[in-house]
């Protein structure tokens, strides 16, 4: 990748929930990078942490049930310390946020360009003219017809993938080094969620920033992914480049995730499971390889006590040693494991 530069780098990220009176960690732990010019995925099942940890990223665990420790560093800056009021610097300016559900993360009252506008107000020095003109311009970035129709319309007035590239204007307003993109495909059909998978693509490369795109979508990352961080129960498990990860997958969560894909060539007419459940995060197992319950047929002495990453190769990282031991076996009803 050109002008691959350090953007962000998180360290020990612990993000914990309070349940009666004990904390319990949703991301546990979590240690990763950012680069410019970039497009990291992080993929897992619903449930892995891979919200949590980008609302962490961003400030928005700031309630007395929630704790955040460890290290976000940002331009010399630990943004798990900061205060709210520093925060709002930040956030808007310098990362940009695409949320999952535009229509819920909207404003219903307000008219879209007043949405559009509003961090330009606040990290801006922009005229009002200045802010009208910016506005069009982003509208017609994102692909909008008739962008100064929209600007005066209201959220319920649009369609969703119209609203989902309305949350990408907010987001690169001030053209943020830094953009999270929390599932911003989820709910639109696949026209419209390749029109979406583009734009961020050419915005990627347009202004070099550094995009992470949080998704449970294989497809997703195959098509536009650089890097691609696996998450399960809380913990990053595998870390590799994307062909990497597609042509020699290792830890038994990555390899059952994409054997789980329907394959067009298949005779097998069942469609490939990965046995058990993901453990709810108060029955979560917080030592040992926390995959371990659903490939039973491992022996417990090919995971590690406390299962660290190992770099397998360059840039690929895996999670415990029960990877050299893998293999599919057919668990009890029939089902692939």
């Amino acid at each position: 990748m050109a002008n691959k530069k350090n953007l962000l780098t998180i360290k020990n990220l612990h993000t914990s929930f309070r349940i009666k009176d004990t904390y319990y960690d949703a991301v546990d732990d979590v240690s990763i990078t950012l680069n410019r010019n970039e497009i990291l995925a992080i993929v897992g099942e619903s449930g892995c942490g891979k919200s949590t940890l980008a609302t962490s990223i961003v400030g928005l665990h700031v309630a007395n049930n929630t704790r955040v420790t460890g290290e976000i560093l940002y331009k010399d800056l630990n943004l798990a310390e900061l205060s709210e009021d520093k925060f709002n610097d930040i956030r808007g300016n310098d990362i940009g946020m695409i949320f999952q559900d535009p229509l819920s993360a909207l404003n219903p009252l307000m008219r879209i360009g007043d949405q559009i506008s509003e961090s330009l107000v606040y990290h801006t020095e922009f005229t009002i003219k200045q802010r009208e003109e910016r506005v069009l311009e982003l509208l017609n970035q994102v692909g909008i017809p008739n962008p100064e129709r929209v600007r005066k319309q209201f959220p319920h007035q649009l369609s969703g993938g119209m609203r989902q590239r309305v949350m990408i204007a907010i987001a690169i307003a001030c053209k943020p080094a830094i953009i999270i993109a929390d599932e911003p495909t989820t709910a639109l059909d696949v026209t419209i969620q390749a029109q979406i998978l583009d734009l961020l693509k050419e915005l990627q490369t347009e202004t070099e920033s550094g995009i992470i795109l949080i998704t449970h979508d294989l497809g997703v990352v195959a098509e536009v992914a650089d890097r691609v961080a696996v998450m399960y129960a809380g913990q990053i498990i595998e870390v590799a480049p994307v062909e990497e990860l597609f042509n020699n997958p290792k830890h038994p969560y990555t390899r059952s995730l994409l054997n789980s894909i329907p394959q067009m060539n298949s005779e097998n007419e069942k469609l490939q499971v990965i046995q058990g459940l993901v453990p709810s995060l108060k029955n979560l197992p917080r030592e040992g390889c926390r995959f371990s319950p659903r490939v039973p047929w491992l022996a417990a002495d090919t995971h590690e006590a406390n299962p660290a990453l190992h770099e397998v190769a360059p840039g690929h990282l895996v999670r415990c040693t029960c990877w050299k031991h893998f293999n599919f076996e057919v668990a009890e009803g029939g089902q692939l494991g």
